[in-house]
């Protein structure tokens, strides 16, 4: 018996300690740049472990940091809402319409996710250039360039998830209220979307992540006035490192984890994305 069980306590160590050292590796940068961000040095290095605690550099983060931040906050929410508002009737289109050539639109909506976002990016560069050539709309440097550009890149994350949604609701259920007298704006409210609020929700979540944490796309379409977070903090590092970025992606990071605790306390993440055990 103890021949058995010896094995099976091996397996288990050599499991445990390889998720130990998962864990390690996915964290252990965000323990040095929070740890280096409360250094008090007076030279800008990055130093781990911190000599002495201090917050000077958190007094020390530019006003300009918390500007970029606002900016991608408001463009990640657009980005989420109008994603979530076309991607829903895109889905849609494709899993309950009976359209020619289905299958190319959904490998067409599916491109964003297949051409590099560079690519992407200068591609809009050229694009907003001919626009304002030909129409006099400056679209390069304006928030309603990054945000038509955001959209692209996380229209996709939308559909994939409504999509996958809408393939498992029962077409049956639809019929039957439109049978029982109801619109079929009526039935889309009452029955539809209740179903795929999931995937709307999961996709939008996916969509403000991408939007947020975007760099080669924003890069090209920002300008002096719309600049996003991400690429002010990019510039910051690769022109003249600062360790106040250090300490901006402490609350950045400290902001993130506060908003899934919220989330998950009073509204429950298993129920918004619909993976408790009842859904």
């Amino acid at each position: 018996m103890n021949g058995r069980r010896l094995p099976r306590l091996l397996w288990r160590a050599v499991v445990a300690a390889f998720v130990a050292a998962f864990y390690v590796f996915l964290f252990a940068p965000l323990v040095v740049v929070v740890g280096a961000s409360f250094d008090g040095g007076e030279h800008a290095f990055l130093n781990f472990p911190p000599r002495h605690l201090s917050l000077a550099w958190y007094l020390k983060i530019p006003g300009r940091y918390f500007e970029t931040l606002w900016v991608s906050l408001q463009l990640g929410v657009v980005a989420a809402a109008c994603s979530g508002v076309l991607g829903v009737m895109a889905a849609l289109a494709l899993a309950r319409g009976r359209l020619p050539g289905a299958g190319l639109m959904a490998a067409l909506f599916r491109a964003p996710l297949q051409i590099p976002v560079i690519v992407t990016g200068f591609a809009f560069l050229q694009l907003f250039y001919l626009a304002s050539a030909a129409g006099g709309v400056p679209l390069v440097g304006s928030f309603a360039g990054l945000a038509i550009a955001h959209v692209f890149i996380t229209l996709p994350y939308v559909i994939g998830t409504t999509a996958a949604i809408l393939q498992r609701v029962n077409p049956s259920l639809e019929e039957a209220a439109i049978s029982l007298g109801a619109t079929r704006w009526r039935t889309f409210r009452r029955v539809t979307l209740p179903a795929i609020l999931p995937g709307v929700y999961a996709g939008a979540l996916y969509a403000f992540i991408v939007s947020f944490g975007d760099v080669p796309v924003s890069m090209f379409l920002a300008g002096s006035r719309y600049t996003t977070f991400p690429v002010e903090m990019f510039y910051g590092m690769e022109l003249n490192f600062d360790p106040a970025i250090l300490a901006m992606s402490t609350l950045i990071l400290v902001g993130s984890f506060a908003a899934i605790w919220a989330v998950q306390r009073f509204l429950g993440l298993n129920t918004l994305l619909g993976t408790g055990a009842g859904s």
